[in-house]
């Protein structure tokens, strides 16, 4: 079987390996897709060397299928459609034993801190596997993990029907929650200085703004009577995003945290005192989440044909990773099917 392999800063290897047989609680997936995402592109550029291992294999938005199932594992079949939620909470963590295991201290995350996706043969717990609808286009079932982000986002955003929401960023995972929360009845505006990512998101009916040439503030104050935004999404990961997340809030607004910041950032704290707002984090989807994707995605109410930009066989995942880094692409897939066929 091909792998992609992490050997260092800025190189991938592609190796033959032979696939292991799935122990016990495991399945084989043959896997189709495997979409690439910011945290590939960290792990790319050498960010998670701590965390990411010599000859890893990487890679966690995926679709395939069940080639085998190993000892004690009921309820699958071979050749069902499945994804993965690369999520292994220890379970014994503070976190875990409050409910919370999305967010566990120890998480085992695959395609990080294990293996991941980007081969052609994967074992995973089956407790991790998800069904996916057999209609449903393994292409764009790679985009149920990415779409799973946003709907927990969306969520811990609280979003409703008229609600005025800005999102501060529009990579693939900034078009997601537009999306998302488009979908939920919420009135949308994108911000984002891209052209290409402007184009795609307007080419799906989302309202944008290059932040350049127009004033966002005074824009979303005029959009809602003076009023301000109810929700904002900071998604950009840069300072400036967030002082427009936090500026274009109404009294009582909230602000949900999606971007990773690798620094400490300056927040205007007397906005959030004076207008009574609230900052919530949003880190990690829960299962509830990637079954909410699946059907949003199944639905159709997630346009995965326009957002896939490009896809790549696996032999090419360095030129499909140099893509992603250069722009001009919204989503980038590896074809990973043995053969492409």
């Amino acid at each position: 079987m091909k792998a992609v392999v992490y050997r260092g800063a800025r190189n991938l290897g592609i190796e033959d390996r032979d696939p292991e047989a799935p122990g016990r609680g495991q399945v084989r997936i043959e896997v189709a897709y495997t979409g690439i995402c910011g945290t590939d592109l960290h792990i790319y550029h050498g960010d998670m060397d701590a965390r990411v291992g010599d000859s890893a294999i990487i890679g966690h938005e995926m679709s395939g299928r069940i080639a085998a199932i190993g000892e004690d594992v009921t309820g699958w079949n071979v050749g069902q459609a499945v994804t993965v939620m690369p999520t292994r909470p220890c379970g014994r963590c503070a976190a875990c034993k409050r409910g919370n295991s999305h967010v566990c201290h120890a998480m085992n995350f695959l395609g990080i801190d294990s293996a991941g996706a980007m081969q052609s043969y994967w074992n995973v717990p089956a407790e991790l596997v998800l069904p996916l609808p057999e209609e449903l286009p393994l292409d764009h079932a790679a985009l149920v993990e990415p779409v799973a982000v946003a709907v927990h986002d969306v969520r811990r955003g609280n979003v409703t029907a008229d609600d005025q929401v800005v999102v501060v960023g529009g990579g693939p995972v900034g078009v997601l929650i537009a999306t998302v929360a488009r979908g939920r009845g919420a009135r949308v505006l994108l911000v984002e200085p891209d052209p290409f990512r402007r184009e795609v998101a307007e080419g799906i009916g989302i309202d944008t703004v290059d932040p350049r040439s127009t004033d966002v503030v005074a824009l979303v104050n005029d959009r809602t009577d003076g009023a301000g935004a109810d929700i904002a999404f900071e998604v950009s990961g840069s300072a400036a995003g967030v002082t427009t997340a936090v500026d274009v809030l109404t009294t009582r607004g909230r602000l949900v945290m999606v971007a990773i910041h690798p620094q400490p950032r300056e927040v205007n704290l007397h906005r959030f005192f004076w207008r009574e707002l609230e900052l919530l984090g949003a880190r990690l989807y829960q299962r509830d989440d990637m079954v909410e994707a699946i059907r949003l995605v199944a639905a159709g109410e997630i346009p995965a044909r326009q957002l896939i930009s490009r896809v790549e066989p696996v032999e090419a995942a360095s030129a499909a990773f140099a893509a992603l880094e250069g722009g001009g692409v919204m989503k980038v897939l590896l074809d990973v099917r043995e053969g492409n066929k």
